[in-house]
């Protein structure tokens, strides 16, 4: 069974806050997109999250919307499978397909360091508490 506060650290766009550099960091310490407090402005005007449909319709995840998946999504997705190999566009089919337990049950898997049992960072490619390279 998961814990409400785990799914409220998957984005609407399907980042998974507890791998992010933002989250992980200790000084200015980004809550989570969906959390509303002490937020970094570049996720207060996130153009994703603040999109109208999602909004408007309060959707939870971007996969439950008709246009999915839209212009700005492909464009984080694409930016995020190059730099990072990572795919939102991926982790919204997962989660639509499967469920959100069985895919916060993936990616503690795929985000635990094996060395420590850590969090590796998709930004950074290490854990986080080691620093081992993945």
């Amino acid at each position: 069974m998961i814990l409400l506060n785990e799914a409220l650290l998957i984005a609407p766009c399907g980042m998974n806050c507890r791998i992010c550099a933002a989250y992980l960091r200790k000084r200015n310490k980004c809550p989570g997109c969906r959390i509303e407090a002490n937020k970094p402005v570049t996720r207060v005007i996130c153009k994703i999250k603040t999109c109208e449909t999602l909004t408007e319709n309060k959707l939870t995840f971007c996969f439950e919307c008709e246009n999915f998946p839209c212009k700005n999504l492909k464009h984080l997705d694409r930016r995020y499978r190059t730099r990072y190999g990572m795919s939102m566009v991926e982790n919204l089919e997962n989660i639509k397909k499967s469920g959100i337990e069985e895919f916060l049950k993936n990616e503690k898997i795929r985000w635990t360091c094996t060395e420590c049992g850590g969090t590796i960072c998709v930004h950074k490619g290490s854990c986080y508490s080691c620093g081992r390279k993945i």
